[in-house]
C-alpha cells in the first residue's frame, strides 16, 4: 500500500492517471448534468445513510458518483441502497485515495471514524475537492487548526456536519436572542443523555476477511484487531475516538456558543469518570464541563449510560438572559420569562432520540443544500470549518482538562493552553509513519 505522501505526489501525474477507476457509465452519467455536484460518500456506516437521504433530497443539484468503505460488506450494502434510492449505480471503491483521483468527483462527504476526519479532509482539499466532514472535524486541536489552515490555502469549501446550523427554527430563535428576546444572554447549559451498554473487555482476534484493518487504522498507530471495537465502540478509545463530548456534545455546545456570540473561552474545567461499567471504555460515561468567559458561561453535562432526561428531553440547550430563557433542541424551542413561566413555544412536529445513530432529518437535508449552493452559487456556508472547529476544539480541551485533572487557562485568540506544558502535550497526537496530515 502506498503511503499518504506518495499518494499526494501522484496527484500531479496528469490526466491519464486521473481517469483511473472511472467507468464509461460513470462518465455518461455526468454528461448533460454539469449543473450537478458529483459526490463521493466515504465511510458508509450509520451516519452515511443520512448523507444518502440528504443527497436524494437534493438530487436535482447533486448526484453520487462514488461510494467508499474499507469493509466490503458495508460497501456493498450501501451501494445497493444508492441503487434503490437514487435509481442509478455508484462506483464502489475500498481506498479513498483512488476516489480522490477521479475527475467525476467534485466533493467528498466524510462519515468515517474520528481519527480519519482531518487527514482525509486535507487530502481531499489537496486533490481539489470540496469537503463535507462530520463532527468532530478533527481528532485533536492541532488537527483542527491544520484543517482550517488547509481550507484557506486550497480555497475549497469545507462544511462541518453540525446540521442544526441549518435548522430554520434554530436560526430564527438564535436571531431573536441576538436581538434581545431574553435581554442580555449570559449563561447557556447543554446536556445529553443515553443508555449505552458496556463495550466489554475485548480479545485479540483475526481480522475479518471483509475488513482492510490496515487502511481502517490509517493515520493511527498500529494496534492488533480486537473483537469489541467495530463498528461503533471505537468512539470510546482514545487512539480512534474522542468520547461523548465530541460525539454528541459538539452539536449543543455549538448552538450555545452561537447563541451567546462567543468563541474560545478563558478557562475550562471538567470532572467526571467511568462509573456505570468497568470495561475497555477509556473515556468517562459522565462528564460535567464549564467554559468560562469574561461575562458569560457555558456548561455541558454528558451522561452516556444514564437516561435521565432534562425538560423531558434526551438532549438540548437552555440559553438564559437578564429577562428570560430559551430552551432549544432539534424539535423546536420554548420561551420562558424570568420566573420560569413558559410564554410561547414552537414545535416541528417530529421527535428525535439520542439512540438514533443515523439522524436522517430535514436539518441534514438543508445542511447539504447549503453546502451544494455554496459550491454552485457561492452561497455562504452555515457551518464553515473556521466556525465549526471552535466548538470542536473547546470540547477536545475539555477532554484534556479531564485527563490532566485540573483547570486549563486558554488564550482566547486560538484556544491554546497557557502555562501548562503537560496539557499542551495533548494538543496533538502520534501518527503512524507516513500518515501525518500536512499542508
Amino acid at each position: 500500500m502506498i503511503t499518504r505522501r506518495e499518494f499526494i505526489d501522484t496527484l500531479a501525474v496528469g490526466a491519464a492517471s486521473l481517469a483511473v477507476g472511472s467507468t464509461a457509465k460513470s462518465y455518461a452519467q455526468i454528461l448533460g448534468s454539469n449543473d450537478r455536484v458529483n459526490f463521493a460518500v466515504i465511510g458508509l456506516n450509520s451516519r452515511a445513510y443520512a448523507h444518502l437521504s440528504a443527497l436524494k433530497a437534493n438530487k436535482d443539484s447533486a448526484r453520487i458518483t462514488y461510494v467508499c468503505d474499507v469493509e466490503s460488506n458495508i460497501l456493498k450494502k450501501f451501494a445497493d441502497n444508492v441503487q434503490k434510492e437514487m435509481g442509478y449505480t455508484a462506483v464502489t471503491e475500498k481506498d479513498f485515495r483512488h476516489v480522490l483521483q477521479q475527475k467525476d468527483v467534485d466533493a467528498i462527504t466524510i462519515a468515517t471514524p474520528d481519527h480519519w476526519h482531518t487527514p482525509m479532509a486535507i487530502a481531499g482539499l489537496q486533490a481539489g475537492k470540496h469537503v463535507y466532514v462530520e463532527k468532530p472535524c478533527s481528532h485533536n486541536p492541532a488537527e483542527g487548526a491544520l484543517l482550517v489552515e488547509a481550507q484557506r490555502k486550497y480555497q475549497k469549501l469545507v462544511q462541518m456536519g453540525t446540521q442544526q446550523r441549518s435548522s430554520p427554527h434554530t436560526i430564527e430563535i438564535v436571531d431573536k436572542i441576538h436581538n434581545g428576546l431574553i435581554g442580555r444572554a449570559y449563561f447557556a447549559k447543554a446536556w445529553y443523555s443515553n443508555v449505552r451498554k458496556s463495550m466489554g473487555t475485548g480479545k485479540e482476534a483475526p481480522v475479518p476477511p471483509q475488513l482492510d484493518w490496515d487502511l481502517w487504522q490509517g493515520p493511527a498507530p498500529r494496534k492488533p484487531y480486537m473483537d469489541n471495537v467495530q463498528p461503533y465502540n471505537w468512539h470510546w478509545l482514545r487512539i480512534y475516538g474522542t468520547g461523548e463530548t465530541l460525539n454528541n456534545g459538539t452539536h449543543e455546545i455549538d448552538v450555545c456558543r452561537w447563541a451567546l456570540g462567543v468563541d474560545f473561552p478563558n478557562r475550562i474545567t471538567s470532572s467526571g469518570g467511568r462509573y456505570q461499567f468497568k470495561d475497555d471504555w477509556q473515556f468517562y460515561d459522565t462528564l460535567v464541563t464549564s467554559f468560562d468567559y469574561d461575562d458569560k458561561m457555558i456548561t455541558w453535562e454528558g451522561k452516556s449510560c444514564q437516561g435521565m432526561k432534562y425538560y423531558n428531553r434526551d438532549r438540548g440547550s437552555t440559553i438564559m438572559g437578564t429577562t428570560g430563557t430559551v430552551l432549544v433542541d432539534r424539535d423546536g424551542y420554548e420561551i420562558y420569562d424570568l420566573k420560569g413561566n413558559k410564554t410561547s413555544e414552537f414545535k416541528t412536529g417530529k421527535e428525535t432520540s439520542s439512540s438514533d445513530l443515523t439522524g436522517r432529518d430535514s436539518m441534514t437535508d438543508l445542511h447539504f443544500a447549503n453546502f451544494i449552493a455554496g459550491i454552485r452559487k457561492g452561497e455562504k456556508l452555515n457551518a464553515p470549518i473556521s466556525i465549526g472547529n471552535v466548538a470542536v476544539t473547546m470540547l477536545q480541551l475539555s477532554n484534556v482538562a479531564w485527563e490532566v485533572n485540573r483547570e486549563l487557562q486558554l488564550d482566547p485568540k486560538d484556544g491554546k493552553v497557557q502555562h501548562d506544558a503537560d496539557a499542551m502535550k495533548l494538543w496533538g497526537r502520534e501518527y503512524e509513519k507516513g500518515w501525518a496530515p500536512h499542508l
